[in-house]
């Protein structure tokens, strides 16, 4: 099977050419949140962008600093905006193919008892997988209970115990491996765990994620 990776420090990127393009009183605290990554990291990033001639960096006050793009950054958040989504496609129809082997098995062996954990986009995509193959989840998890999601109530992690399936799909497109232990630290066996991804490309991902940070460091 073909697949297009977009690295990490790409995402990062667009994330902050976005971010900056939305909000140029933006900080840099609230873009670490929504990288998900260090203060210290996000700098580098902000940094970098800069030198590219992507981002200009304007002193309004001695607190303060304000960000703009450029049209450079303009034209590279376009570039990148476009490379994302090619690469969320490919990414969507590996995820569709690999649920779809993975839960071909559990429906001809007969009723399978299948949950989703996450309420996001993966999880969207984990529904519409499931109906693609007459399957409808049985109850949807999270971290913490609240709310409705496709229609059902969405229950914490402590309630797994309280409701019988035979399968968990791990929704999340990102590396799983924390949501996993997570979940087998709540007493949820492996076996019955099912991740977007096979492992291999997840732990193609770790590594990509791994070099990424490497170069970020020696920036």
């Amino acid at each position: 099977m073909e697949r297009i990776n977009m690295d990490v420090e790409a995402r990062r990127e667009l994330t902050v050419l976005d971010a900056v393009a939305r909000d140029q009183h933006i900080t840099q605290r609230n873009l670490a949140a929504k990288l998900g990554i260090a203060l210290g990291l996000t700098n580098i990033y902000l940094k970098r962008l800069i030198r590219k001639g992507y981002i200009k960096c304007i002193n309004v006050q001695s607190n303060r600093l304000l960000y703009l793009i450029t049209p450079q950054g303009i034209a590279e958040k376009s570039r990148l905006t476009y490379e994302f989504m090619d690469y969320s496609l490919h990414l969507y129809r590996e995820v569709r193919q690999h649920l779809s082997e993975v839960l071909r098995p559990c429906k001809d062996d007969g009723p399978q008892r299948i949950a989703v954990f996450g309420t996001g986009e993966a999880a969207e995509l984990a529904y519409l997988s499931l109906r693609e193959q007459g399957l409808e989840p049985v109850a949807i998890f999270a971290a913490e209970a609240g709310g409705t999601f496709l229609g059902m109530p969405i229950r914490g992690l402590d309630e797994c115990a309280t409701v019988a399936f035979d399968r968990l799909i791990v929704a999340t497109l990102d590396k799983p491996d924390s949501l996993v232990a997570q979940l087998v630290g709540a007493g949820i066996p492996s076996a019955k765990l099912l991740t977007l991804k096979p492992a291999a490309q997840s732990a193609a991902q770790a590594s990509l994620d791994r070099e990424a940070q490497k170069d970020v460091a020696r920036v």
